[in-house]
């Protein structure tokens, strides 16, 4: 029999109340339908749906619980390991950049196998390009640092009057400490050519090992989505798995090209200016620039450190020194707020917490080339987040999910 929500009811039909085990923190559902005599089946189907709460926060938490400890122990795993996982982490950042120009010379009528290794190619040519027009000049310019440094310490020596009163107190202290010796331990560290010659068989092999594999993951990308949509028992899965691998291979491989071509005008603007003002050597400055302007923040910051001692070091006086230094400023100042921002838009936003983050995670983990390969890391991060759900950290405090659905009607 069915009865109304405020039919009368004898004592033997009062529905129950459902006492938690203890540990357990969940409150109640109330459920807006018809009473159906036998209680105990309602009371059964609430402690299912406390159970089945508990258990999802449960998972989350451990989930969460997991990837913290992940995050954390990461970095000694990839470090150590780095003889592997560098290459290899490389090889996939290259097959997701290098994948669209593959399908485009597959277009044209190459064969797979030949397109993929036309698309490793020219990017190997590419870089052999610009360092050729870097290293040399920059070889150079580091030969001179000593010069540099020796002329930026005439040019202050008007100011060393006022610092006379830092050396009285370096010698009282030296006095006061007792020692008589001036004698001084310097420990011999191998040259700078020597580290290069014991790096370079090592990072021949990482080299030759990075562009094998990311050539065979180029060439295995049309095999990869033919299992994706045949080799599966549900096709809608297949086509969605599908969809999000081209979505983050796009996205990617859009970002860094764009990025790489406003890299490469700033690297033109940079070349000419550098020219003009006298600069020896303007094709590096311009190599340089658009290099470090890969590295978000830290490169323009480490370009202008550069510039400074150069222009400190070879100009007359200090007002002619910072005029490079001042210029490049103004050029990155209208390149990071009005051109990228105007090219990219809002769909390749990131949060510069995230860049900062990322750079030095990698960088602590992987030096210099981890520090080129933290951002696009974090865009592929990014776009494969916007597939599977954002994390909900602070929603998952407050008894939210973890994970936060991506929408369906995204774009």
């Amino acid at each position: 029999m069915i009865a109304g929500r405020g039919a009368a009811m004898d004592d033997s039909t009062e529905p129950k109340t459902e006492k938690l085990p203890d540990g357990v923190n969940a409150e109640p559902v109330l459920i807006d339908r018809f009473e159906i005599d036998g209680d105990d089946d309602n009371a059964a189907n609430r402690t299912v749906i406390w159970i089945s709460r508990d258990l999802n926060r449960l998972a989350s938490a451990l989930l969460l619980i997991l990837g913290l400890g992940l995050f954390l122990a990461l970095p000694f795993v990839l470090s150590i390991g780095s003889v592997l996982f560098l290459p290899l982490v490389t090889a996939l950042v290259l097959t997701i950049v290098l994948s669209p120009l593959a399908d485009s010379l597959s277009r044209m009528g190459l064969p797979n196998i030949i397109a993929s290794f036309m698309a490793v190619i020219v990017f190997i040519a590419i870089v052999v390009i610009a360092l050729a027009t870097i290293l040399n000049p920059a070889i150079a310019l580091f030969d001179r640092v000593p010069q540099l440094v020796a002329s930026i310490d005439e040019t202050f020596t008007q100011f060393r009057g006022q610092l006379d009163w830092i050396n009285e107190l370096n010698q009282r202290i030296v006095r006061l400490a007792g020692r008589t010796s001036e004698r001084e331990v310097v420990l011999a560290t191998p040259s700078m050519v020597e580290r290069v010659a014991l790096a370079t068989p090592m990072l021949v092999l990482e080299t030759l090992l990075t562009f094998l594999m990311a050539f065979f993951m180029i060439e295995a990308r049309v095999r990869l989505r033919r299992r994706l949509l045949l080799e599966r028992a549900e096709f809608t899965s297949s086509l969605r798995a599908a969809r999000a691998i081209r979505d983050v291979q796009d996205r990617v491989a859009s970002y860094i090209l764009t990025v790489g071509l406003i890299n490469a005008g700033v690297g033109v603007v940079a070349a000419l200016g550098a020219w003009a003002l006298g600069l020896d050597a303007p094709v590096m400055w311009g190599g340089l620039a658009a290099l470090l302007n890969f590295l978000p923040y830290v490169g323009p910051l480490i370009m202008t450190g550069i510039l400074l001692l150069v222009g400190m070091g070879t100009a007359e006086t200090i007002i002619l020194g910072l005029v490079p230094a001042g210029a490049y400023l103004a050029l990155h100042a209208v390149e990071a707020n009005v051109v990228t921002p105007a090219i990219l838009g809002k769909r390749f936003t990131v949060n510069p917490v995230l860049i900062l983050i990322a750079i030095s995670y990698f960088t602590w983990i992987w030096g210099v080339l981890g520090a080129l390969l933290s951002v696009p890391i974090l865009i592929t991060l990014i776009a494969i987040f916007q597939h599977l759900g954002h994390p909900n950290i602070v929603g998952f405090l407050f008894g939210e999910p973890l994970f936060v659905q991506p929408d369906e009607g995204r774009d």
